[in-house]
């Protein structure tokens, strides 16, 4: 499954990203909130409940959106399993995937045009784990310092 949330400085790229992934990547997602605009959310309040929600199955993902991405991607490396990266161009991106099987990407909503947002969630998503020995025993790591 693949699951998006905001908090209010990324709601309007958010609700443009939903159409989107339904309409051109014709892709199902599920909107974590906010459902409506709020100027003084929080969001931990929604970047926290997606993380818990894509460590669950490891063919989940998650899109998280605030003004910078900085917030939503510390606030959901915190949860143990999550593999999230601030998407700051559409190489970022892929690369994140190939080698680093990340699983949430994180965008600016202050930053980030529409269009440069729609092709780093579309390399994101059709970006596959490279799985190489050395990757893995990166990546083990990295899940190491969970523990």
């Amino acid at each position: 499954m693949l699951y998006i949330a905001s908090d209010h400085a990324g709601f309007q790229l958010k609700k443009y990203l939903i159409t989107y992934i339904k309409t051109q990547l014709r892709r199902s997602i599920q909107d974590l909130g906010p459902k409506k605009f709020d100027k003084d959310d929080d969001f931990p309040d929604f970047a926290v409940p997606l993380a818990k929600k894509v460590v669950l199955k490891d063919t989940n993902f998650g899109i998280l959106i605030c003004g910078t991405g900085h917030g939503v991607c510390i606030a959901t490396n915190k949860i143990k399993g999550v593999r999230a990266i601030l998407g700051y161009s559409i190489e970022s991106a892929e690369m994140s995937r190939k080698h680093n099987d990340a699983n949430i990407l994180c965008l600016a909503g202050k930053v980030l045009s529409n269009e440069h947002a729609n092709a780093i969630v579309k390399k994101f998503l059709e970006t596959k784990f490279e799985n190489s020995e050395r990757l893995v025993r990166r990546n083990k790591k990295i899940a190491d310092l969970e523990k």
